[in-house]
């Protein structure tokens, strides 16, 4: 067991914002308050038309971006990025060229891996969503192993889950292998960063409800024994 995620620098890229608050904010609250840096890259965010009816059925970029960095204030993160607040490049990340892609994660944004040199990656992990799987490709080649002299390398590269992951093919279903203990006071920072996206939560038994990420945060944390906790798939943990 991990007793502290103090001195690390981490990196999150989620393919918009929300996606990091649904997924890893506890552990991002819990990176902060034990001394390390975080960094997060949103990809993009622009005007949209949801499927739904009501007062959320448009949704602005400049919204997304306002809670975005709402968001970003409430967990203290050392910076963020969002990369793109255009409706020809939102909901459309498959469509890129991998390579431009990679090129951004790697060295292109301003937040970049060789910018920010992380020992920790937090990606999406994959699932129906075109974007996250675009994202978590890209990032995840970004990752490849190379000469440290020449390139950072990340010891501990994760892939984080969010509510929707459960509609996914059987052979790409999420399997949790790595747990961060988000008990108690780092819960409830996930909680108030993911408030932030008032335009994102739904109600109810809506997946996307507080309620809902409220109870699987308390589910994973039942999985291994602690209050509350949010699952990850560890796709390279070097010690």
């Amino acid at each position: 067991m991990l007793e502290t995620f103090g001195k690390q620098t981490c990196l999150v890229i989620a393919p918009h914002p929300d996606d990091e608050a649904f997924g890893c904010s506890g552990t991002i609250a819990r990176l902060k308050a034990e001394g390390s840096k975080v960094y997060v890259i949103a990809v993009s965010a622009a005007d949209l038309q949801h499927y739904n009816k009501g007062a959320n059925a448009f949704v602005s970029g400049r919204t997304r971006q306002e809670e975005f960095e709402n968001s970003m204030k409430v967990l203290g993160v050392d910076d963020y990025e969002l990369l793109f607040n255009d409706a020809n490049i939102h909901l459309k990340l498959d469509m890129m060229p991998m390579k431009d892609l990679i090129n951004l994660f790697e060295s292109k944004a301003r937040l970049a891996i060789d910018k920010v040199k992380p020992s920790i990656i937090i990606l999406p992990a994959i699932s129906y969503n075109q974007d996250h799987e675009a994202v978590f490709r890209a990032g995840w080649t970004a990752c490849r192993p190379s000469d440290p002299a020449v390139k950072p390398f990340q010891k501990l590269v994760l892939a984080c889950e969010y509510p929707a992951i459960s509609w996914s093919l059987q052979h790409e279903r999420f399997h949790a292998n790595f747990y961060v203990n988000i008990s108690g006071k780092y819960l409830e920072k996930k909680m108030e960063s993911l408030a932030c996206y008032k335009s994102q939560v739904r109600s109810g038994v809506h997946h996307c409800s507080l309620e809902n990420v409220e109870w699987l945060a308390k589910v994973r944390g039942r999985e291994v024994s602690v209050d509350a906790a949010e699952a990850f798939m560890c796709h390279r943990f070097l010690v």
